[in-house]
């Protein structure tokens, strides 16, 4: 028994000249290529599959900016934290000793400003580097 079923239909003469010249030109009987063009009629187009596949782009995007969002508000919320315990906790110093701490302070950040690029270089993280110890 065959899987196909008869279909008659009408054409419009020019319709009907490109169907037979399309199916001459290709050696192919015209309702194979009929079939074919009612087929590809009936399935998403490539706008169709493209936009989907855009769609599936900007979710994960948006899903990516959330976390990078938390993560980010996180961090600010970690040094902001930091920064107010230390004022807390560190007691002001007298005036002599206010030059020394501060070239000592010049001396510390640049050491940090400089192992914070030697680290940022290598692609290394503390997050990724506290994960992989636990």
């Amino acid at each position: 028994m065959s899987r196909k079923r008869r279909l008659s239909v009408y054409l419009d003469v020019d319709v009907m000249k490109s169907l037979e010249t399309l199916a001459k030109s290709r050696t192919k009987p015209k309702s194979l290529v009929a079939e074919a063009a009612i087929a590809s009629f009936l399935s998403p187009d490539d706008a169709e599959t493209r936009e989907a596949a855009i769609s599936r782009r900007l979710d994960r995007l948006s899903r990516q900016l959330e976390r990078l969002e938390r993560d980010i508000e996180v961090s600010n919320e970690t040094l902001a934290l930091f920064v107010r315990f230390w004022l807390t906790v560190t007691p002001p110093l007298p005036a002599e000793a206010q030059a020394a701490a501060q070239a000592k302070g010049k001396e510390r950040y640049d050491g940090f400003i400089e192992a914070l690029g030697r680290r940022m270089a290598k692609g290394k993280s503390l997050r990724d580097e506290l994960h992989s110890d636990g």
